[in-house]
């Protein structure tokens, strides 16, 4: 998975990188790594770019709040990035929505909410659901994307 953080998370985010790597999975780190100020669609770009060329499944953005990441993730083709507070909101956003980048804010949520809301993340697949309902609609959302800002 791809990782990345702006200067609010960057302490943050290297505390969970190191539990990931302690939970044997593989973590490419795409910044900071200081906290000098930085701007954090430059980060949400770089995840967002590697999750959506296919170089990594899943993502991980990290700022104050994880609002500004979610948003600026979410203008990439291809994300559909997801701002949770709980290991509910993370399970169900991969079960339902195919949720391909998950964001958390540093200043709001703990570390072992943070370690819970990933695991969740990490290990719920996506259900297409038995009449196909869920497909049908991560579908209709890639065709918004698609049309842009056209007027249909």
């Amino acid at each position: 998975m791809a990782i990345a953080a702006d200067h609010a998370g960057v302490d943050f985010k290297a505390d969970l990188c190191a539990w990931l790597h302690s939970q044997q999975k593989s973590v490419r780190d795409l910044g900071p790594s200081d906290s000098a100020s930085v701007d954090y669609p430059d980060f949400a770009e770089r995840v967002g770019r590697v999750v959506a060329r296919g170089e990594a499944k899943l993502g991980i953005l990290i700022c104050g709040s994880g609002v500004g990441m979610s948003i600026a993730a979410n203008k990439i083709d291809g994300i559909r990035a997801v701002l949770v507070t709980n290991p509910v909101q993370a399970a169900l956003s991969r079960q339902h929505n195919n949720a391909n980048v998950l964001c958390l804010g540093a200043r709001l949520t703990g570390p072992d909410m943070a370690k819970a809301c990933i695991e969740a993340f990490l290990t719920t697949p996506f259900d297409p659901g038995d009449d196909g309902r869920h497909r049908r609609r991560v579908a209709r959302i890639t065709e918004l994307e698609a049309r842009g800002d056209t007027d249909s």
